[in-house]
C-alpha cells in the first residue's frame, strides 16, 4: 500500500464508476456516538445490523467497529441474520478501526478505478461537515484517519486529497465522466472557502475522472450536511436519475425539488444524453424528533445539538444499491409503498429490501449515508471465504 501524494487520479487513468457497477463489496462502521445514537445505540444497532445483512446476501461486508465492540457487532448482525432469515452468502468481514461516528460514505476512501482493474482510494479531508464554521462535532481527527487506514489494512493504494474538503455523500457518478452535486454543499463556507466553484470543479476533474459536473442548487430540507446530493438526487442507469419531489406548495421542499428541477430538465450527461428524471416522493407527513428520543441523547461540548419536534432530512433517495438488490428506506409513511414501487422499478433483476431506516435518520444519515462501496480490483482479489 502506498500513499500517493503526487499526481492525480485522471493523469494516471483513473475514474469513479457508478454505484450501480458490479463491485466486491460495502464499507460500514458499528455505531456508537452518544450524540449521535440514542439509549446506547441499541436500536441504531440492529438497524445496521439489518443493512449489514442484506448487503451480505449478494457482496462481502466490511464493518469497521472499535476493539470493544467488534464481537458484540459480530452478535448483533448473527442474531439479526437468523431472526429475518437472511442468507449472508457473502462473508462480514470485521477490522478492528477507530472512529468518531459511524458515516462511513463521508469518511470511508472514495475508490476510482482504471480499465485494467486497478482499484486506488482517495482520501478527502474530512472536518465534519463544516469545521469550525459549522461542523456537527468539534473534534473528527479519528474520523479524517478513516480512510487511509483503511486502504492501508487492505492494501489499496492511496491519494492524499488533503487539504481539500469533500465526502463520499457529497457527490454521485454515472461513471461515465458525468458528477452531481449541490451548490448548497460544494459551495458552503465551512469547506473549501478560498476556492471558486471554478476551483472545485478542476478537483472532481482531477479526482474523479469527471468530464461534466452538473451543479444543483439545493438538497433535502434541514440536510445538516449542507444538503448532500445523495439525499435529493442519484443516477440509476446512464443518463437516468431520481430526484425527491413534493407537489405540496407549502412544504419547505417545494421550491428547492423544483429548483433542481428547473436545472436537471434541460441538462445533457457528459456524453450527450438528456437527462430523464423520474421523480420520487418524500415521506407525505415530515420526519421528526420526539421528546422521547431527544432524551436518548448525550452531547458533547461543541457537538450539534437537536430539538424536540426537530424535521429530519427524511428521503427515499438515500437508497442504496447492491450487486443482488436495492435498499430502500421506509418511515412508515403513505409514500413508502410508492417510493418502493419507482425505485425498485428502475433495477430490475434486483430484489428489493424495505429497511425501516427511522433509527438511523434520528441519528442524522440514511441508508446511503452508512454506506460506502468498494469496486473489484483484479489486481487485489480476495477469496469469498476471507473473514
Amino acid at each position: 500500500m502506498k500513499i500517493l501524494n503526487a499526481g492525480c487520479p485522471s493523469a494516471d487513468g483513473f475514474y469513479m464508476p457508478a454505484e450501480y457497477e458490479m463491485h466486491k463489496g460495502t464499507i460500514l462502521i458499528w455505531p456508537k456516538r452518544p450524540g449521535s445514537w440514542i439509549y446506547g445505540a441499541k436500536k441504531a444497532r440492529e438497524a445496521f445490523a439489518n443493512v449489514i445483512c442484506a448487503i451480505a446476501e449478494s457482496e462481502q461486508v466490511y464493518l469497521l467497529a472499535e476493539a470493544n465492540l467488534i464481537d458484540h457487532a459480530r452478535e448483533t448482525v448473527e442474531a439479526v441474520r437468523k431472526e429475518k432469515g437472511y442468507t449472508c452468502d457473502f462473508p462480514v468481514h470485521y477490522m478492528q478501526m477507530e472512529s468518531d461516528d459511524a458515516w462511513a460514505r463521508d469518511v470511508g476512501p472514495t475508490f476510482v478505478i482504471n480499465g485494467t482493474g486497478d482499484v486506488r482510494g482517495i482520501d478527502w479531508c474530512f472536518n465534519a461537515w463544516g469545521g469550525e464554521f459549522d461542523g456537527l462535532y468539534a473534534d473528527w481527527e479519528k474520523d479524517d484517519k478513516v480512510a487511509t487506514l483503511f486502504c492501508r489494512q487492505t492494501g489499496y493504494d492511496v491519494y492524499d486529497a488533503h487539504p481539500f474538503v469533500l465526502e463520499g455523500g457529497a457527490i454521485h457518478t454515472d461513471g461515465e465522466g458525468t458528477v452531481i452535486v449541490t451548490e448548497s454543499c460544494l459551495l458552503s463556507k465551512g469547506r473549501n472557502p478560498s476556492l471558486s466553484k471554478e476551483e472545485i470543479e478542476r478537483k472532481l476533474e482531477d479526482y474523479l475522472g469527471a468530464k461534466k459536473i452538473i451543479w444543483i442548487p439545493s438538497g433535502i430540507y434541514n440536510d445538516e450536511t449542507n444538503e448532500h446530493v445523495d439525499n435529493v438526487c442519484a443516477f440509476t442507469a446512464p443518463g437516468h436519475v431520481v430526484l425527491a419531489w413534493t407537489d405540496d406548495e407549502n412544504d419547505p421542499q417545494y421550491r428547492m425539488s423544483h429548483a433542481d428541477f428547473a436545472v436537471l430538465e434541460k441538462e445533457t450527461d457528459a456524453r450527450g444524453r438528456k437527462i430523464i428524471v423520474h421523480k420520487v416522493p418524500i415521506p407525505k407527513e415530515p420526519v421528526c424528533i420526539t421528546e422521547y428520543e431527544l432524551a436518548g441523547f448525550s452531547f458533547e461540548d461543541g457537538e450539534d445539538e437537536r430539538e424536540a419536534g426537530e424535521r429530519l432530512a427524511a428521503s427515499y433517495v438515500n437508497f442504496y444499491i447492491t450487486n443482488g438488490g436495492v435498499l430502500i428506506p421506509q418511515f412508515g409513511d403513505a409514500m413508502d409503498q410508492q417510493a418502493l414501487e419507482i425505485i425498485g422499478g428502475l433495477f430490475p433483476g434486483r430484489k428489493v429490501y424495505p429497511i425501516f431506516a427511522r433509527d438511523i435518520i434520528v441519528g442524522g444519515g440514511n441508508i446511503h449515508c452508512i454506506t460506502q462501496q468498494v469496486p473489484i480490483s483484479y489486481k487485489l482479489q480476495t477469496e469469498r471465504s476471507e473473514s
